[in-house]
């Protein structure tokens, strides 16, 4: 069974940076897209960032229009980890972040992920 753990949250001011780590067991890992998600009390879980399975051929991503420039996600195949780095953080990105990992392709939508992590609280205030 594929379990995923995040881990690198925390309380950070605004412009600062902030790196998010999910750890893959379970499966064999260069198999899976990965992808990064959040959500903000009172707001549905909203796509931010997807990295294709290390066997395509392109090693594609995907970031959400909000964090585009400023995201950057990035796998460690010999580690089974998933990273998003997070640059010039904003009051608005302030959420919950999940980690999520399915067979195939990256996808943009929640819904494609059968498997999720617990989540890591990134707070972004003064």
């Amino acid at each position: 069974q594929v379990q995923l753990i995040e881990s690198g949250g925390g309380l950070v001011q605004p412009g600062n940076s902030l790196t998010l780590s999910c750890s893959f067991s379970g499966g064999t890992f260069s198999s899976y897209a990965m992808g990064w998600f959040r959500q903000a009390p009172g707001k549905e879980r909203e796509f931010v960032a997807a990295a294709a399975a290390a066997i395509t051929w392109n090693g594609g991503t995907d970031y959400a229009d909000s964090v585009k420039g400023r995201f950057t996600i990035s796998r460690d195949n010999a580690k089974n980890t998933v990273y998003l780095q997070m640059n010039s953080l904003k009051p608005e990105d302030t959420a919950v972040y999940y980690c999520a990992a399915h067979l195939g392709y990256y996808s943009v939508s929640a819904n494609s992920y059968p498997y999720w992590g617990q989540g890591t609280q990134v707070t972004v205030s003064s």
